[in-house]
């Protein structure tokens, strides 16, 4: 089949899971016999760094407004009507904002489904007409897409009630790695098994402030990183500066170097997560591949991929409970070291990308059997 992803920044790229997901089912896709077009945003791949193919995936560069509101909206713009007149199968795009193209794309006959990712519109860092749009975009993705794809069984359980839509339910995926190069993290000032880690954006509804108070009262000897950051002015960080102990929790800004990412993760004591409205959270995945003791967030999401509390500990959104969750792992080293000893295995019981681009290339196969 020849496949289509819009709604990416484009391939490489460490900004997002959507960039990773784009590349990992893409590259697979690829070796299994596919042609794959991802499209990106020509203003983030200056002319040095545009090539054709990236690990056999096609890549299309296309325009994008500058602006942190208006560049995947633009962009899209571009891609959808540069895919309709491509010969492309089947066409995948990214994220619920994306809905109101499928019109476009019914309309000329394309064969479409879209990932609807989280719930954007309960985020708290969007304006209220921000919050329209997305339930907007999530509303059209359910009427004018052939298939509508979410990650987490809560998110499938949710469109049904919200918007009566029956999904397809596919999660997202990693790669079981291993730490190898401890001395990565000591040059960032970290001694392995001597830090917790976040890595996040910087919004508020990732709950770094709960984490942060949370970590600050549980009187742990252990400092706490914060990988996470973003390349505008960001208040919300700014806070966070203000009330964190600058002897205990360090602020490593934003790293896209996914081998730091690694030795991050699979150096850390405890990996803590406080995303509340995604789904199957990527970096909850890689806390698991790279072998962490977990602590989450008690969300439906985060739930069913540490299956109840078998894969890691939740703690609810009050800094006291998180703090008390942190003083029973740091009492009982062997108890923490246990969830390490199994994290690896629930990414293969669900979450290999192997299995993702089985379903996906499942649903590939339905879109383009009724051409």
């Amino acid at each position: 089949m020849n496949i289509a992803i819009l709604g990416t920044r484009g391939v490489p790229s460490g900004y997002s899971g959507y960039e990773t997901f784009a590349e990992e089912l893409g590259v697979r896709l690829v070796q299994r016999g596919h042609q794959v077009t991802v499209y990106a945003h020509r203003t983030l791949f200056p002319p040095e760094k545009r090539v054709e193919q990236y690990r056999g995936i096609r890549l299309k560069y296309l325009p994008a407004l500058k602006g942190k509101n208006t560049s995947q909206f633009s962009h899209s713009f571009f891609s959808t009507f540069s895919v309709i007149f491509s010969d492309a199968d089947v066409v995948l795009f990214c994220n619920a904002a994306n809905g109101p193209w499928g019109l476009f794309l019914r309309l000329f006959g394309k064969r479409c489904c879209i990932n609807v990712d989280g719930l954007e519109w309960l985020r708290p860092k969007w304006s209220r007409l921000g919050k329209k749009y997305f339930y907007f975009g999530a509303w059209c993705a359910t009427k004018f897409f052939h298939i509508v794809i979410t990650d987490a069984k809560g998110m499938q359980d949710y469109y049904k009630k919200e918007f009566h839509c029956d999904t397809v339910d596919i999660a997202y995926g990693a790669d079981l790695k291993y730490a190898e190069n401890p001395n990565a993290v000591r040059a960032l000032g970290l001694e392995p098994m001597n830090y917790y880690l976040i890595a996040s954006r910087l919004v508020p509804d990732n709950n770094a402030e709960t984490i942060v108070r949370g970590f600050m009262q549980s009187g742990s000897p252990r400092v706490l990183a914060i990988a996470g950051g973003t390349v505008y002015k960001n208040p919300y960080e700014e806070h966070l500066r203000r009330i964190a102990d600058p002897n205990r929790v360090r602020f490593l800004g934003h790293i896209d170097n996914a081998e730091l990412i690694k030795e991050l993760h699979a150096n850390a004591y405890a990996y803590l997560h406080g995303h509340e409205f995604g789904g199957t959270n990527p970096a909850l995945l890689k806390g698991l591949a790279y072998g962490n003791c977990i602590l989450a967030l008690d969300t439906v999401f985060n739930r069913e991929v540490l299956d109840e509390g078998k894969y890691g500990l939740l703690f609810k959104k009050d800094p006291a409970d998180l703090a008390e969750k942190i003083r029973q792992i740091e009492a009982d080293p062997q108890w923490a070291q246990s969830f390490r000893d199994r994290s690896r295995n629930r990414i293969l019981e669900r979450y290999t990308w192997e299995h993702i681009t089985d379903q996906y290339e499942a649903v590939f196969r339905r879109l383009s059997a009724k051409n």
